[in-house]
């Protein structure tokens, strides 16, 4: 009877500690960001003679910097790699390591065979050999190939290319040097180009675009819809559509005639589940765009334009205007205690006028710039952020720490994934803004 008195106490602590444990590995479940977005990711490098030994250990570091930034396994990024000069040869297949650092020291013990320059064969080995025998199959994971290659193949690359796109796979062409061809590069790779293709004039220019390729992935694994833009779809999230505002609001003459907007009253409660938002986070950077007028009371109020909230009811990003004090604040993850970080851009009144407005913010995550109406006005520094916990709610038009709608009509409201997308949206549905990006 002592011995099971005593033993009780123990029993308890270890069953509050496994408990506690269990509820902290469901919440790390509903992390999410492009470290842990799955994907199926081959690269497909050149070993041919014109590459050299000391060449293709920048490439195999490239390798390495690259896959730090994934978790690897099953149920997130698979990495293959194949090795092509006048044969392919399959390096790491698909799937084979579940750990970075298995999967590092087979990029890391990679040797450098010479040889001449057969990409098209090299393609479609990738396609067959990796992306055709991957267990995941079509199950709608992102299928991404990287062509890394200095010289003109000598054999066809694009039929090659068109059969991989057709089952999926999408591919980036990366030249190096100058007896790349610009149009073999094009002929790989998916359009636009701008997105798809790069060029470096060494091999350490590889090293230089390592963040600018991370990005890219990480778009195609996170942000699978697109926008229809002019002549070009953006990756991104366009949150009116995701929120059914065509349903839930009053339509309402926006900052043009014929252009529509929708009218918020405080009886619309836009709240969705951020797993159907945004299942898999946002990319590193990103563009946020608002067109939008408030007036009255609620521009001396301060409420939140959007936020995602944890499971708890914790914000943890949103973008708050204040026109009591004129600010508009960002508020993002980081690594801290408190686990957000937030911003404040000041001596904003213009956007507090009553008027038609747009609110865009580039993020990135060594900083975040606010324009309005086309104007930049102030960058803040950032410290990298974290993902974001699924578990939650995201909402529009709340204000701060309420459950209560902000009366407002809005216009737009979008998160473009490709950063450079700052520089080709305007505010020209801003009467008065004129037309100057192209």
């Amino acid at each position: 009877m002592g011995y099971k008195a005593t033993s009780m106490p123990c029993i308890l602590r270890c069953m509050c500690f496994m408990l506690l444990h269990w509820l902290n590995a469901a919440q790390d479940e509903d992390l999410r960001s492009c470290r842990t977005a799955p994907g199926d990711l081959v690269f497909i490098v050149d070993g041919s003679w014109s590459v050299e030994d000391v060449n293709f250990e920048i490439v195999k570091r490239w390798l390495v910097n690259i896959t730090k930034n994934f978790q690897i396994g099953q149920k997130f990024t698979q990495f293959g790699v194949v090795q092509y000069t006048d044969d392919p040869i399959l390096e790491i297949p698909l799937g084979k390591y579940s750990t970075n650092n298995d999967l590092i020291r087979a990029m890391e013990s990679i040797e450098y065979m010479g040889g001449n320059t057969r990409t098209g064969t090299a393609i479609e080995f990738a396609t067959d050999k990796l992306f055709g025998l991957s267990e995941r199959g079509p199950m709608g994971v992102s299928r991404i190939a990287v062509v890394l290659t200095d010289g003109k193949s000598q054999d066809e690359v694009s039929k090659a290319a068109e059969a991989a796109r057709k089952k999926g796979v999408i591919l980036f062409a990366i030249g190096v040097g100058s007896e790349t061809e610009e149009a073999q590069l094009r002929a790989i790779a998916n359009k636009p180009f701008s997105t798809y293709v790069f060029s470096v004039e060494d091999y350490k220019g590889i090293s230089r675009i390592i963040q600018v390729i991370r990005q890219k992935l990480c778009e195609e694994t996170v942000c699978p819809a697109r926008i229809p833009i002019d002549s070009r779809d953006e990756k991104g999230f366009d949150i009116l559509y995701h929120l059914n505002f065509a349903k839930k609001a009053k339509k309402t003459k926006g900052t043009y005639h014929g252009t529509k907007a929708y009218e918020v009253t405080s009886r619309i409660d836009l709240s969705e589940a951020t797993r159907s938002l945004f299942p898999d986070g946002l990319p590193p950077s990103y563009v946020f765009v608002a067109t939008l007028r408030y007036k009255g009371s609620v521009a001396l109020e301060q409420w939140d334009l959007w936020r995602i909230q944890t499971r708890d009811g914790r914000p943890q990003m949103a973008v708050t205007l204040n026109g009591l004090h004129g600010t508009v604040q960002f508020t993002t993850t980081s690594h801290s205690l408190t686990g957000t970080q937030t911003v404040t851009f000041s001596q904003n009144t213009k956007l507090f006028d009553e008027k038609w407005h747009q609110l865009r913010l580039l993020v990135t995550e060594e900083d975040v710039t606010l324009y309005v109406d086309d104007l930049e006005m102030e960058t803040l520094t950032l410290e990298p952020p974290v993902g974001i916990f699924i578990n939650g709610k995201t909402q529009v038009g709340k204000y701060v720490s309420k459950e209560t709608t902000a009366p407002f009509e809005i216009q737009k409201l979008r998160i473009y994934c490709d950063p450079e997308q700052n520089n080709r949206e305007t505010a020209c549905e801003i009467p008065g803004v004129v037309r100057t990006k192209i």
